[in-house]
């Protein structure tokens, strides 16, 4: 039995089978589904977990090289709340793109976390390192 960490079987398995360069998208509750893309859904309510949530658990025990995001969270979204995230995905950087762009990417991650987040365009995608 796990002790503690990660203990969703569902998400522990993805991560077991993203490989380097590989991509994972961290989704907040309103993101579209994507027909095709495993998608472990843990979202039980409005902002539990958050992706910041599941950044700091994901930070235990997974490495990632880079991370996308939309500018839109920018105008969206405090100080406060970007430098959170900053600080989650460090020492990695983000990279601010459209958003439409950054849906554009999705289609190629090897899978897809969706939170019941309801921050302003909170989405991010991290590639492996």
């Amino acid at each position: 039995m796990l002790e503690g960490g990660i203990l969703n079987p569902h998400l522990l398995s993805l991560l077991a089978r993203i490989r380097h360069t590989n991509t994972l998208v961290i989704a907040d509750r309103g993101f579209p589904s994507w027909p095709g893309l495993e998608t472990v859904d843990i979202s039980l309510v409005d902002d539990v977990p958050t992706v910041r949530q599941v950044l700091a658990a994901l930070k235990e025990v997974w490495i990632w090289g880079e991370a996308f995001m939309a500018e839109e969270f920018i105008e969206g979204n405090g100080e406060s709340t970007q430098q959170a995230y900053a600080t989650l995905v460090a020492p990695a950087t983000i990279h601010f793109e459209p958003h439409v762009d950054l849906k554009a990417r999705v289609p190629q991650a090897t899978g897809l976390i969706r939170t019941g987040d309801t921050t302003q365009y909170g989405n991010i995608i991290l590639e492996s390192a």
